[in-house]
Parts: structure tokens; sequence; C-alpha cells
């Protein structure tokens, strides 16, 4: 059984993805280490304020199937098998995640990418374009651009910008470069202070601006991530006229398809200077959501 086919328009750029590049991806792999790049989900973890609370609570558990007198196999039994389950609740942006192209929309029609507008595509129980259903799977080169390291510092200071030049200046600092197909992955140092809120809100608010969204687009990248929740510096320092509060997701995300990946743990690629590795991230797909959870991982 094949997949169906996905639009272009609801799958961005990376529907064109070569083979060849994944191939290449593989050929990065030199110790065979996985190095995992997300943190664990908990209740009440840190989360961008605009989002649902995450949550789990228990919904079947051996103590309350013995109390009810429930016999899930029937009454034969005798061993006592009980067994445990769960209801998990939040955002698809808790996180390691990576936004659908439907996550973000600008202007009066709530457009975003491929053509798309709210009231064409936006149901009561989601968008039906580019929504997280959409998503592929994310196999390629990946690269790590350690803004902290370059700069002599354990973390960024909150709302600290990084521009275009600094990002192409840590490449060559590192000895790496950007091609298309890559996926870029720009540390702030945040995450080193997980789940710390107090140091968390203290460092929160450096990320790319919008000549680095705007490099990113001519390097031909497919994706971008970064520790940060919100990938981009905030408050924005260019934000346009008319404003805009995020500009660097309306480039690459809403303009471009190019998908944002946030909050993905990079403490310790950087601890292992691992500046070019085989990326994977595997979105799990939900009709009707904005995103999804991701526990991305790379191999070098």
């Amino acid at each position: 059984m094949t997949a169906p086919a996905v639009d272009a328009a609801e799958i961005g750029p990376i529907r064109d993805l070569p083979p060849s590049q994944v191939l290449r991806a593989f050929g990065l792999v030199r110790q065979g280490t996985v190095v995992d790049l997300a943190v664990p989900r908990f209740r009440g973890m840190p989360l961008f304020p605009g989002h649902p609370a995450f949550e789990v609570h228990a919904f079947r558990t051996p103590r309350g199937l013995r109390v009810g007198g429930d016999q899930p196999w029937g009454p034969h039994n005798a061993i006592g098998l009980g067994y445990m389950s769960e209801v998990v609740s939040g955002s698809m942006h808790s996180g390691a995640h990576i936004d659908a192209l439907a996550h973000m929309t600008i202007g009066p029609e709530a457009r975003w990418y491929g053509g798309s507008t709210a009231d064409q595509h936006l149901g009561d129980f989601g968008p039906i374009r580019g929504d997280g259903s959409k998503l592929p799977p994310i196999l390629t080169r990946g690269v790590l651009l350690d803004v902290p390291a370059y700069r002599g510092l354990d973390a960024l200071p909150a709302s600290s910008p990084v521009s275009a030049d600094e990002l192409q200046a840590v490449a060559r600092a590192e000895g790496v470069s950007i091609g298309q197909w890559d996926v870029v992955l720009v540390r702030t140092g945040l995450l080193r202070y997980w789940p710390d809120a107090a140091q968390l809100a203290a460092h929160r608010g450096a990320g790319p601006d919008l000549s680095a969204a705007k490099w990113l687009v001519s390097c031909g990248v497919v994706a971008s991530g970064s520790d940060t929740e919100t990938y981009e510096v905030q408050p924005a320092p260019d934000p346009g006229s008319p404003s805009n509060p995020q500009p660097v997701h309306t480039e690459l995300l809403i303009e471009h398809g190019i998908y944002i990946m946030e909050s993905l743990y990079l403490e310790t690629l950087a601890a292992q200077r691992a500046y070019e590795f085989l990326f994977i991230a595997l979105p799990i797909k939900v009709k009707g959501t904005t995103g999804s959870m991701i526990d991305p991982v790379a191999v070098i």
C-alpha cells in the first residue's frame, strides 16, 4: 500500500528532497553515536504562555480495575493481571516539536503557506490543508551552529538577535557550510537551564533575526530549529511596517514552506562539538493539528 500523493503546497520544498541527499546524510555517520535532541515532557513543564498546559492523567490502573470489578480479559484472570493507561492533553507544540505549515497565518484573510486561507481551509476541527497529517519524515544532513560558543558564552543574553552575518561567521569558525536540503540547528544555550523556570525566563528571547531567515532561505534549507520556544529573536528588532511580531516565522514558514522546530536540546551536540551529522525527525501525523511533538536525533 502506498501513501496518497500530497500537493507540494501542503508540504513545502522538502517534498523534492532527493534520495541522493538522504544517502549523503547517512554517509556522515562515523561513530554510530545517537544523540537525543529532546528533553522529557511532564505535567507543568515550562511552555510558551500561549499554549495550554501539558497534562498526564491516569486513565486505568490495576487498583482501579480491581476495585471496579472490571474484567477486560474476561473472567479467566486468576493470576491478577492488570494494566495502566493514561490520557495526555496539551498542544502539539509541547517540548521538542515541529510547526506544520498551517501553524502561522498572516493578513485579514489569515493566509498560510501555499495560498491556503482560514475561510477556505480552516474547519471546526482544525486546518484541512498543510496540517500536521502532511508533515513529512525528515532524514537529511544536519548542521549545528553554536552561537554562544562562538561568542565565548554559556548562553546568549535575553532577546539577543543572531544575524545572517553572525551565522555565517559561526559556520566558518566550525568549518562547515550550509547547502540545499540541509537542516540548520541554531543553539542559543537556553536549554542548559532546563527546567529551571527562573533561569529560562532570564535567558528567553534570543534567536535568529530576519536577516538570518533570509540567508537560510537563500541557502535552500528545508528546515531549521533552535533550543528556544519561539525560534526567532523576541521581541522582533525589525518588525517592519505594518509591524509584524514574528517576521522570521513569516519568512520561513508562511512565505517559503521551510519548517521550524523549537525546544530542541542541543547541549550534548555542543559539548561534543558535533557540527555535522545525520538528522532524523519523525512527526506524528494527526489530522487537524498545527504541528507535532517530535523526539529528533542526531547520528554522528
